[in-house]
């Protein structure tokens, strides 16, 4: 791999310049048009629980809908997140890209970052060489993503100081036409790079408006792939086994029942011991929802769910590890087993009261959720119980949200929320409570100018992450390689975020051409997390550390324990900007962050920030639309690891920069039939996730991959229906 610093030595200016630039040409044209093109118009509740277009929302979201996913063809999430600012993917563990682990601006693991299922929190966490929150999510059952970044997004929930990740599964409505009663499609593809192989098949029906349903079946295997040096990836392998039902009722007018589940059976191998590992997940959600346009102070959602995540292990050969109590070897024989299972139960209930006070228009949200996580992990012979010890979890929070908007240049949003949450395991019962404020102001300062679709906001959110069970309850002998202990901490105190952002969005029609759209988001951003939990050494020969010397000849003289830094130091830019003019579609997404650690002197440099990226992506439309082409071009900067003093093995992790070029093609000749092409790492170049980083050396990704698609679909027509609204409610 071969750095190209001088490609990058302007990079936050180009993306400063792109903004710049973006602006002028959003004032270009002054007329409204309908542009039904550009993904930033989707309609979403996700930022506020109020419907809103995400162009028009004033926090940093992103918005992967239907046509993004199949220019996109993903075959893991990882591949659902390209380009996108200031959120990255990597792998479970080891190269294998069954499960993923998310990053939003430098923050991740141990619900730093809430992804969430149809409204069902994913909280599974396993400590080990790899990331530690994981979850498993089939790209071909999803209908659309939904990201917001930073604490704005705490009224999903304890925890999200980084941001949050929704996932959407396809609905009947989204699958079935207006005029069609029973609908079904078959999908298979076919990569070249690791053998890979999907077979998806859909099918849904509805009785008029009451009822509808669907299911959905997906089965994904690849075997080991190659690097862009052209050597096989050991342990990228996979098999997944996914399925989808969902029912949908209306008893009577404004209300509606919805009923899920998701299930996955994934397997895939991990190095070190090489372990078959095998992951069964259940999703079970339920949701009801009431609204009438009669009553605008009613529009109430309540939701439940249920995750049952069983993680189990077989190792593949024989080992000795050590004793986690004692320190003495272990002998674990071939085929011996370990199992880690998390059960999360939850619920979330909000609504929305809407009304005037004189020229002022409110939007009041208030609600409350509640969850449990049950962890256990059995492992009668290799001690993984150590650093992935059992208890229990419960958080729960309520929070009042008002949206006020004055005339069409002023909104206002002031919230605030409640978090509590109680820990218990290992003789220890841990409590706490906190209120986090958030004030966003939005203005369109140009309203009578031809800058008129340009909107300037401010916003100031507090966040607020309690500790995990593993964070907590870690202890005893690390059981491989080098003996040397863990130690819990129950004084650890939760993490608080205090971010301030400063964001534009501009929304243009008729810019170049009559019925043309340009759409834009930027941000810059500051966030400060105090009292952040981190994993530290500590020295024997320091008498406060608390830290005590085995005295075994596979011992050595530090101790590992999760402790409150300091504080953490997190800034940066984002930037998503979208042209559509038909015939003819371009968009710029861009990133730069710096993160820096202060529980050191100097200050370190925080090892979770992402490079700074930017990703081009231009394609045309012909044929009436039916035939779709294009590439993208990414441009990532070299990652470096400064002096990071309490971790001497990650001073060498170091990941190049890089620049990878991607090429797409599509035709459907009708509604029924539909082709894909998609050519990913065209120049087969050698690069890393800087995520995905073992012993300080980068896992390297695939080189060149050639994804060929086809899908059929058919349908039987019924009695035509409305269109619904497009807005997701979690």
């Amino acid at each position: 791999m071969t750095l190209h610093r001088n490609r990058f030595r302007t990079f936050r200016s180009t993306l400063l310049l792109s903004t710049a630039l973006a602006v002028a040409a959003g004032a270009a044209g002054a007329q409204e048009a309908d542009v039904t093109n550009v993904h930033l118009d989707e309609i979403t509740i996700v930022p506020s629980k109020t419907e809103e277009e995400a162009v028009d929302s004033l926090a940093s979201v992103s918005v992967v809908n239907q046509s993004e996913l199949q220019i996109l063809q993903p075959t893991t999430t990882q591949d659902i997140f390209f380009g996108m600012p200031n959120v990255t993917v990597g792998v479970s563990q080891d190269a294998s890209h069954a499960g993923s682990s998310f990053n939003i601006r430098g923050l991740q693991d141990f619900g730093r970052v809430q992804v969430i299922l149809d409204g069902a929190r994913n909280n599974f966490q396993r400590n080990d060489h790899g990331a530690t929150s994981t979850v498993w999510i089939e790209p071909e059952m999803i209908n659309a993503v939904t990201v917001v970044r930073g604490p704005v997004s705490n009224t999903y929930g304890s925890g999200a100081i980084g941001g949050v990740i929704v996932f959407e599964t396809k609905s009947a409505s989204d699958f079935l036409k207006p005029d069609e009663t029973i609908a079904g499609s078959i999908k298979g593809r076919y990569e070249t790079n690791g053998d890979g192989r999907t077979t998806a098949a859909t099918g849904a029906a509805r009785i008029g408006e009451a009822f509808d349903v669907i299911g959905n079946v997906v089965y994904r295997a690849a075997d080991d792939y190659e690097d862009g040096n052209g050597m096989t990836v050991p342990y990228s392998r996979y098999d997944v086994l996914g399925g989808l039902a969902k029912a949908r009722f209306r008893p009577a007018d404004g209300h509606e029942i919805t009923l899920g589940w998701v299930g996955n059976h994934d397997n895939w191998y991990e190095s070190g011991t090489v372990q078959d590992v095998t992951l069964d997940e259940n999703t079970f959600t339920g949701k009801y929802t009431f609204s009438t346009p009669d009553n605008p102070w009613i529009d109430l959602t309540v939701s439940g769910f249920h995750v049952d995540a069983d993680q189990s292990q077989t190792s593949q050969d024989p080992a000795f590890r050590y004793n986690p109590a004692t320190g003495l070897p272990v002998f674990v024989p071939a085929g011996a087993t370990r199992e880690f299972t998390l059960q999360t139960t939850g619920f979330d209930g909000w609504n929305t009261s809407r009304f005037d006070t004189g020229p002022l228009r409110h939007a009041v949200t208030y609600g409350g959720d509640w969850f449990r996580d049950t962890a256990e992990t059995i492992d009668p012979l290799s001690g993984a119980q150590v650093y992935n010890p059992s208890g229990k979890r419960t958080a729960y929070g309520a929070y009042i949200q008002d949206q006020i908007e004055y005339s069409n240049w002023l909104e206002v949003i002031g919230a605030l929320r409640w978090d509590g949450y109680e820990l218990t395991g290992s003789g220890v019962d841990n409590s706490d409570a906190r209120v986090s404020p958030r004030l966003t102001i939005g203005v369109k300062p140009f309203e009578e100018s031809f800058l008129h679709d340009v909107q300037i906001y401010g916003t100031y959110a507090e966040g607020y992450r309690s500790p995990s069970i593993i964070e907590t309850l870690m202890t005893g002998l690390h059981p491989s390689g080098v003996a040397f202990p863990f130690l819990p901490n129950p004084n650890l105190v939760p993490e608080t975020a205090k971010t301030w952002e400063i964001g534009i969005n501009v929304k243009r029609d008729d810019v170049l051409a009559p019925g043309d759209g340009f759409r834009m988001k930027a941000a810059w951003f500051h966030n400060d997390v105090d009292d952040y939990i981190g994993l530290t050494y500590l020295s024997p020969f320091d008498p406060t550390a608390g830290c005590a010397f085995v005295p075994l000849p596979w011992s050595i003289p530090i101790c590992a324990q999760y402790q409150n830094f300091d504080r953490v130091e997190i800034q940066g830019f984002e930037l998503e900007a979208v042209y559509d003019t038909g015939w003819m579609f371009a968009s710029l997404q861009g990133s730069a962050i710096t993160g820096r650690d202060f529980s050191t002197s100097p200050a370190s440099p925080l090892l979770s920030v992402p490079p700074d990226q930017v990703t081009g992506r231009l394609g045309f439309r012909m044929l009436d639309e039916k035939l779709t082409f294009g590439g993208e071009l990414q441009m990532v900067r070299p990652y470096r690891v400064g002096n990071y003093a309490t971790n001497p093995v990650l001073q060498s992790s170091i990941i190049d920069g890089y620049e990878l070029v991607n090429l797409f093609a599509s035709y459907a000749p009708n509604d029924n039939l539909r082709f894909d092409v998609r050519l990913e790492n065209v120049f087969d170049v050698a690069y890393g996730n800087y995520l995905n980083v073992a012993a300080g050396s980068p896992i390297l990704e695939q080189g060149f991959n050639a994804k060929f698609a086809a899908t059929l679909r058919f349908g039987v027509d019924g009695e035509e229906l409305p269109d619904e609204p497009a807005a997701y409610k979690p």
